[in-house]
């Protein structure tokens, strides 16, 4: 396993972070905006698209767009990666940050609701997130 280092010793990191590592990094990243429900879905055994989701959601277009910057620069910072792709930032409904082995989805409650990516990858892992205990 990686351990994923962060601040200034990340940098001279010479292995990258695994997907899980990332996947675990943007969760924090969406906890840290106070995102909700959010959960991890490990895919790689059912697709090959991606390894895994981590899917969140906002309670207004620019909660939405402020989570997804959290995890953008979270993910630059500790695992020295930009997404591939950056989806629906100025729409604030439905943000898509794929970083090939890590696709996120920051949405809204109603898209949320809607499209049910839970339900659609309910063959995957399912993983809750546990947000870490803030220390004193």
């Amino acid at each position: 396993m990686v351990e994923v280092v962060a601040g200034p010793l990340a940098a001279s990191r010479k292995h990258p972070p695994d997907s899980s590592s990332m996947a675990r990094l943007a969760a924090e990243a969406c906890d840290d905006r106070r995102a909700m429900n959010i959960v991890l879905i490990r895919v790689d055994e059912v697709a090959y698209l991606t390894d895994w989701f981590v899917i969140c959601s906002g309670g207004s277009p620019v909660q939405v767009r402020a989570i997804a910057r959290s995890v953008e620069e979270k993910l630059e910072e500790s695992a020295q990666r930009r997404p591939l792709r950056l989806e629906g930032v100025s729409e604030g409904r439905w943000v898509l940050l794929d970083y090939g082995e890590l696709i996120v989805h920051v949405m809204g409650a109603q898209e949320r609701h809607f499209y049910d990516l839970e339900g659609f990858w309910s063959h995957g892992e399912l993983h809750d997130h546990v947000p870490m205990a803030e220390t004193p």
